[in-house]
């Protein structure tokens, strides 16, 4: 690590089991400023375990989780909650509020914020304008493409201005098109806004365009990393077979 480079997330011989089933096996990362990091592996491989681990969302095992400088173990609920504050955290579903219009579902991470209406109004335009949906403002979910709801759950995401995001599955159930929509804008929000991703995904064609460094997770462990290219021509058979 150069003098430059900061470490956001650092992830150390993190274990995780459900009942006699090893989820998680002695997973070591680290996450620098500015970089988007894509975690690959099949379905099962522990990759959304692994972001909940991050957030506190699911207790591991052994290991130690530091974000943002903080030890994830060690804090207490409000101090935990700070700090996820500044962690923007996208589901694969989107996650919106069905029963709320875009603007209201943008509004509700604003609700404690001590600020003017005009000023959470004008938060809820920024954001919108960020993922080129200004115009779905006064929209229900239901009338929203599945490709439009998954940019409204990261303009909700963005609205609070998080130093790292964490994308579950981002282009799950998208059309190719759309998927690479999405994939292009999570690199113009790292540009924008020089945040540090995690991008879970088994999406190959997005661990291309979105990955500064990619981690491969077999079976609880992290058998490769390296860049797109480094892992593409690897000598490992089954690490190659994944971008086939």
């Amino acid at each position: 690590m150069t003098e430059m480079e900061k470490i956001l997330v650092e992830i150390e011989h993190l274990k995780k089991a459900f009942g006699s089933k090893n989820v998680l096996m002695d997973i070591n990362l680290r996450i620098k400023e500015g970089e988007n990091l894509v975690v690959l592996g099949k379905s099962g491989s522990g990759k959304s375990v692994l972001i909940k681990c991050m957030v506190g969302l699911i207790e591991p095992d052994e290991g130690k989780i530091s974000v943002l400088g903080k030890c994830i173990g060690d804090l207490k609920e409000d101090e935990l909650n700070q700090v996820r504050k500044k962690i923007g955290f996208l589901f694969q579903s989107g996650a919106l509020y069905d029963s709320m219009t875009v603007r209201e579902n943008l509004e509700f991470p604003l609700r404690e914020l001590k600020s003017k209406k005009e000023e959470k109004d004008q938060l809820v335009v920024e954001a919108l304008q960020h993922v080129g949906l200004e115009e779905a403002i006064d929209k229900m979910p239901s009338e929203l493409s599945g490709g439009m709801r998954k940019r409204v759950g990261l303009a909700r995401t963005l609205i609070l201005k998080p130093e790292i995001i964490l994308y579950d599955e981002p282009t799950t159930g998208l059309d190719p098109i759309t998927s690479k929509e999405i994939s292009k804008l999570i690199i113009e929000i790292q540009k924008k806004h020089n945040t540090s991703s995690v991008i879970i995904t088994h999406d190959v064609e997005c661990a291309r365009i979105t990955g500064d460094r990619l981690v491969i997770i077999k079976e609880g462990e992290c058998v490769a990393e390296g860049t797109f290219t480094e892992l593409q021509s690897s000598k490992d058979e089954w690490v190659r077979s994944f971008f086939e």
